[in-house]
């Protein structure tokens, strides 16, 4: 199995494309294993998408796609403006602030990411901030998207582990809002030390406020509904997705009155393309993960960690440490789909909570996505902006340190996870 994690190693970083990485290491272990039938990796290709609970990941990536075509987008940065607008920061804040209400829209870091850096990064680099800072802030700040319901590693997370979506949903929103604060007062003390001024000059009155609110508040309520929906038991998980796209086309063509027939006709082929990469990927991540079960890696590693310590939270900053270690070379969705099976029945022994070790493990995970060598969310960025890797890793630090830090007190703090899905689910 060594010769398999070494073959994946060298492929990313040549530049091949991490599901081809993922498929061509995988099929060298059943080379290297000639009595197990080369069949199977067929069949795993195929199987591995045949599970219902999946198919919530297209609806809600056709969902987002239909609620951008539908001006949410604008209508959220001018939301965004309002309530933070007078922050030291002036953009990097509204910045943040977006990524926070766009997280119930896109439920993707990456989506998020290019986004901001087509609508709000040349604007903050005009208005004087460093092209390092403007790429760090919109690359990090995309890590609150993936941790608001429904995002798309909380899907794949309970899927391979049998967690209770539901709950995964509803306790995001805390750990979201710390997230956010960190990262806020990063960008405050950065603009105060480099004279970044404020967006807005005045204070913005109740009825600037409410008429932002107003035009917003179908996006602000996507999010509510699907967790009303889940506790209150009209749909599934998966029938949760079918809701969220009949949702958007309505809120598009009768709300706001902006989802045209190219622009539907849009949302499908970005739709289409979105989810053949998604699904693909996870076709030969299975290629992969079937090696790491049939090595016994699973008990490898948790023989080792036990034999480090018993004690939950130490085992927890191990494996926050270990994530975000593999995430500086393996894509974030991938991290969840590999390990969620080898250390969730490791923290389920050792008494620990599956939803708040799989809120921190999301995050962990998904810090990846913004930390060289293989960023995807970083290089989408750093393209757009055009900025060097050294650049923007010399001023992303920062927020690096800040998001790590909101990680280790959630695993130190559980009830910061769980309170929320524990006053509205069953324990």
């Amino acid at each position: 199995m060594l010769t398999v994690f070494i073959v994946f190693v060298v492929l990313t970083l040549i530049g091949v494309p991490v599901a081809f990485a993922l498929g061509i290491s995988g099929a060298i272990f059943f080379v290297l294993n000639p009595d197990i039938p080369f069949t199977v990796p067929v069949q795993l290709t195929v199987s591995q998408t045949q599970n219902f609970a999946l198919l919530a990941i297209p609806l809600f990536i056709m969902a987002g796609n239909f609620l951008n075509q539908a001006a949410i987008t604008e209508r959220m940065i001018q939301l965004a403006t309002v309530l933070v607008g007078r922050l030291k920061g002036g953009l990097a804040q509204v910045d943040l602030a977006l990524s926070g209400l766009m997280g119930g829209v896109s439920g993707s870091a990456i989506a998020d990411a290019a986004m901001s850096a087509r609508m709000l990064g040349p604007n903050m680099i005009r208005r004087g901030m460093s092209k390092g800072f403007v790429a760090g802030i919109i690359s990090f700040s995309s890590l609150l998207t993936p941790v608001i319901p429904p995002g798309i590693g909380m899907i794949l997370y309970g899927t391979v582990g049998q967690v209770s979506i539901g709950r995964l949903f509803a306790a995001g929103f805390v750990p979201a809002f710390l997230l956010w604060a960190a990262m806020a007062a990063v960008i405050w003390v950065v603009a105060r030390r480099r004279g970044y001024d404020a967006e807005l000059s005045k204070r913005p009155t109740i009825g600037q406020i409410a008429s932002a609110f107003r035009a917003s508040i179908w996006a602000i309520l996507f999010p509510v509904f699907l967790l009303l929906g889940l506790r209150w038991g009209v749909f599934t998980p998966s029938e949760v997705g079918a809701f969220a796209v009949v949702y958007a086309v309505g809120v598009g063509v009768f709300a706001h009155r902006a989802l045209t027939r190219a622009g539907f006709i849009e949302g499908l082929e970005m739709s289409l393309r979105d989810v053949g990469a998604v699904m693909f990927l996870l076709s030969l991540a299975a290629i992969f993960s079937y090696g790491i079960v049939y090595e016994q890696v699973p008990d490898t590693i948790s023989r080792w960690v036990l034999g480090i310590s018993r004690d939950l939270e130490t085992v927890m900053v191990i494996i926050v440490l270990l994530v975000v270690v593999a995430g500086f070379v393996i894509d974030g969705a991938i991290l969840i789909v590999m390990l969620t099976p080898i250390f969730l029945p490791l923290i389920l022994s050792l008494g620990g909570d599956p939803v708040h070790f799989g809120i921190v493990f999301i995050i962990a995970a998904t810090i990846g996505n913004f930390t060289p060598p293989v960023g995807a969310a970083m290089f989408a960025v750093c393209t757009i902006l055009k900025v060097s890797i050294a650049e923007y890793t010399r001023e992303s630090l920062p927020f690096f340190a800040a998001v790590c830090g909101i990680t280790l007190l959630l695993v130190f703090m559980p009830a910061l996870v769980l309170w929320i899905p524990n006053m509205m689910f069953a324990r």
